[in-house]
């Protein structure tokens, strides 16, 4: 169609150069493999046949990079000619509503595969050299969740019951915590989403329980029987130092350890900083933990991607 080929040289340049540089990057079909088995891509029993499921995934990476709802998604295939492209939508072609949206994520979440998507893509991301297999950096962050009011009859709320209170420099957080573990260059390579009141540290052991070369994180991390335990399968313990009860200060072996420590423990800070300034995540968007596991396990997903990009560069 002629307007189709006038499309082909319309849209914003640097979304367009984005899109494009992550199209090349992104194995679309190692990505659908897991998810092909949940659909039936025909219409022989009449009716509208499924979105490719190709389409619907690049979907879901859009509205993280853009920090998109689904009824914004919805309205930017519409009208943004870049993103048209990036789904491979002639002007006449109809886009993804948000009604198909949810579906989808349904369908993904009932069937427990968003952990092997991710997984997927940083095998592949590994395998690319993008993420470094020897050395572990771990930290945790708190996404809030809305805390609700009552409903009219003053019997309930609309608080989210599987979130949960913890405090940290001395405010009051309501929501969940995202435990990551990433390597040096601030990728990530595994991550664990739970409520905001357990403790920083209750996952650090299944978040290196691949590593075999170094792990840093920070002083809540800091256990003697953790310490011992790393030492004894020959894995550097980069955990920053704290004073013990009657210690009134760190001795110099311990200041000259954190410094060392520091330098490369600040890498799984830049996940967290992209992910809440750049992409916007710093409010969880449903209720539940599940659904709110699944939906980070996107956005770290999109965060390797785009972050890819740098380290390509």
């Amino acid at each position: 169609m002629l307007a189709d080929h006038v499309l082909a040289d319309l849209g914003g340049t640097k979304t367009q150069q984005l899109l494009t540089r992550l199209d090349q990057l992104i194995p679309w079909d190692q990505l659908a493999l897991p998810i092909l088995p949940l659909y039936r891509n025909d219409d022989g029993r009449g009716g509208r046949p499924n979105v490719p499921v190709v389409m619907m995934l690049t979907c879901i990476l859009l509205q993280k990079w853009f920090n998109l709802s689904d009824p914004g998604l919805e309205e930017a295939v519409a009208d943004r000619i870049s993103f048209r492209k990036f789904l491979n939508l002639g002007l006449s072609d109809q886009g993804v509503d948000e009604t198909t949206l949810v579906k989808f994520r349904k369908r993904l979440r009932e069937a427990g595969v968003i952990s092997e998507l991710f997984d997927t893509a940083t095998n592949y991301l590994t395998s690319q050299g993008l993420i470094l297999k020897q050395g572990t950096m771990v930290d945790a962050t708190i996404i809030a969740a809305p805390r609700g009011k009552a409903t009219e009859d003053g019997l309930d709320s609309t608080k989210d019951k599987t979130a949960s209170f913890t405090r940290k420099y001395g405010q009051t957080h309501h929501g969940y915590k995202a435990h990551i573990a990433t390597d040096e260059n601030g990728m990530i390579k595994d991550y664990v989403f739970d409520t905001a009141k357990v403790h920083d540290s209750k996952h650090f052991d299944q978040l290196t329980e691949d590593e075999s070369h170094e792990v840093f994180a920070d002083s809540a991390y800091m256990d003697k029987r953790r310490r011992e335990k790393l030492e004894s399968q020959g894995i550097f313990c980069g955990i920053i130092e704290r004073r013990v009860r009657g210690q009134h200060e760190l001795t110099k072996s311990q200041k000259a350890h954190n410094r060392l420590c520091a330098t490369f423990r600040a890498a799984v800070e830049h996940p967290f900083a992209w992910i809440k300034s750049i992409m916007g995540y710093r409010k969880v968007r449903y209720r539940g933990a599940r659904r709110n596991g699944e939906d980070f396990g996107f956005t770290a997903m999109a965060y390797n991607f785009k972050r890819s990009l740098s380290l390509i560069a």
